[in-house]
């Protein structure tokens, strides 16, 4: 493991993902050159057509397929998904553009992460997800967007922030070369927050966090 990390215990994790898992190889690619300490036990996707899941078998991480409209209520979809982190163990849930909610039960609170493409609380919330953001971002002329790292309550965007990485917004961007930038940014901020969670070095305390120097 690179310089740093390379007497912390791997955290088991369990990535959730709803699209074409760019985060989730960023991680797969990061742990399996030793510069990221982690353990991941299982990837849960939101649909079967996410092309993410290739990414999971060929690295040989067990998948499941947990599709929102085959459960009655959000509850029932939380305890189908967290359930089966239970059953794998993990230490931590990472959502890496997962989309649907997923109420967080008691057992789990204060070990669900998620990243969001703004720094929150602007451009964030329900349907404020991928481009939706950037656009959003453009047309209301903001000179600096970034991406937010945060701990993940009952609401969409929202819950305790860990770490925000600021990105400059350029006059002639379009929202994909915006998103672009953002993500970049992403493959940053995201194994930088797990590298700090393996290292304890996080801690949660009245829904705000402090993050330890050393």
């Amino acid at each position: 493991m690179s310089k740093g990390s390379a007497q912390i215990e791997p955290i088991r994790i369990a990535v959730l993902i709803s699209g074409s898992g760019r985060t989730l190889k960023n991680f797969l690619d990061l742990a399996s050159d030793g510069k990221l300490p982690v353990d991941i036990r299982l990837v849960i996707s939101s649909t079967s057509k996410a092309t993410g899941l290739q990414h999971a078998e060929n690295a040989d991480v067990p998948t499941q397929v947990l599709v929102r409209s085959k459960y009655e209520s959000a509850d029932a979809y939380g305890t189908a998904i967290f359930d089966a982190c239970s059953a794998a163990k993990v230490d931590y849930v990472v959502m890496a553009g997962f989309l649907k909610l997923a109420p967080v039960p008691a057992d789990f609170e204060g070990r669900v992460v998620n990243i969001h493409p703004a720094l929150i609380p602007a451009f964030c919330g329900h349907g404020m997800y991928g481009h939706h953001v950037h656009q959003a971002v453009l047309d209301y002329g903001a000179k600096v967007t970034g991406c937010t790292v945060h701990f993940v309550d009952n609401e969409y965007d929202h819950g305790p922030i860990i770490w925000q990485q600021p990105v400059p917004v350029f006059e002639d961007d379009t929202a994909e070369t915006l998103a672009d930038r953002v993500f970049e940014s992403e493959t940053e901020a995201y194994p930088h927050v797990l590298r700090l969670l393996a290292a304890g070095k996080v801690k949660l305390t009245s829904g705000k966090v402090t993050i330890r120097s050393k």
